[in-house]
Parts: C-alpha cells; structure tokens; sequence
C-alpha cells in the first residue's frame, strides 16, 4: 500500500451503509472522516438503493480513495435480509468501481481479528478498538466502526490482501 494514500472502507447495508476514511502514515494510522448514509426508512428497495448510491458516489468523489475495503459476502440466517444486503454490496461495488478505486474483500471474522484480536468480537468490542486504534475522541457508530475496521483490515493485511477480481476468478476455478 501506498503511503498516504486514502483506504476508503464500507459496511454495507440497504437502510444504513457505514463509511470510514483512513490513511496511513509509516506504522501510524490516521482517522480521516467515518459517518452513515442513512436512506430513508419507509422507502422501496430500489429508491434507498438509489439514495446510498447518490451518496456514496458523493464520498467517492469527495475523498478520491485508490482503494475500498468491503465486507466479504457470507450467509445470514434470514434470506431476504441477505438478499437485500448483497443489493447493497452489489450497489457499493458498482459506485466504486465507476469511482475508479481497486476493490478489496475482507471475511468478517479476519476484520473483527484484526481490530478486536479475535475473529468473535462483538460490535461494541470492535467500537471500542476502532476508537482507540484511530484514537478517536468517542466511540463511532456501529456501522461507521465497522467500515474503520474494514479500512484498518486493509492496512494491516494489504501485502497479502486479495483483489476482488481475483477472489471471484479463483473461486470460480
């Protein structure tokens, strides 16, 4: 990874998509912005798709990242609640690509071991770790800490990180 260069994380979601921006400085990693884009609440699917679209492309410009760090897909138990999350990630992948960033996927339980150093961490354990690790004034939000967390993974793990592209095509073989 670049020295001071932008790492762009986002914890997807169809009602609230997290984001946290980072850099890195030699060792030392530096808080940049994190915040949600919430959509509006009683809103069909594909008009609160729109809205983060709008505003995540919004960040992307904003902030110009060369990378974005993501949740990997995993299997929730409710299906329809999975589906509309892959919505989402599929829309943040999209917003990113068009925004020109490299796209990184990250396992929940490597980022939760990375920030927290365990991969069963709970929510507020990786608050907490994201707040202290960026040395944030207060505890972030849920799902802004998690996009920290994701940007944090990324720092940590980028020597080794797997692009997207190439994820898809080795699982695919």
């Amino acid at each position: 990874m670049a020295e001071d260069s932008l790492t762009f994380g986002i914890d997807p979601g169809s009602h609230t998509m997290g984001y946290g921006v980072i850099t890195k400085k030699g060792s030392k990693l530096i808080h940049i912005d994190n915040g949600l884009i919430c959509a509006p609440k009683k809103a069909p699917l594909h008009e609160r798709l729109a809205f983060i679209q709008s505003q995540l492309r919004t960040l992307l410009d904003k902030f110009c990242p060369k990378v974005v760090s993501i949740e990997d897909v995993f299997v929730g138990k409710n299906a329809r609640a999975a589906l509309n999350l892959g919505h989402a990630r599929g829309v943040a992948l999209a917003t990113s690509a068009q925004a020109g960033a490299d796209v990184f996927a990250y396992a929940p339980k490597l980022v939760k071991k990375t920030v927290a150093g365990t991969g069963r961490a709970d929510k507020y354990q990786v608050q907490m770790m994201v707040k202290t690790l960026l040395g944030l004034p207060e505890v972030p939000a849920e799902d802004a800490a998690d996009a920290l967390a994701l940007a944090i993974c990324h720092c940590h793990h980028s020597r080794g990180a797997q692009h997207l592209d190439r994820l898809v095509t080795r699982r695919r073989r």
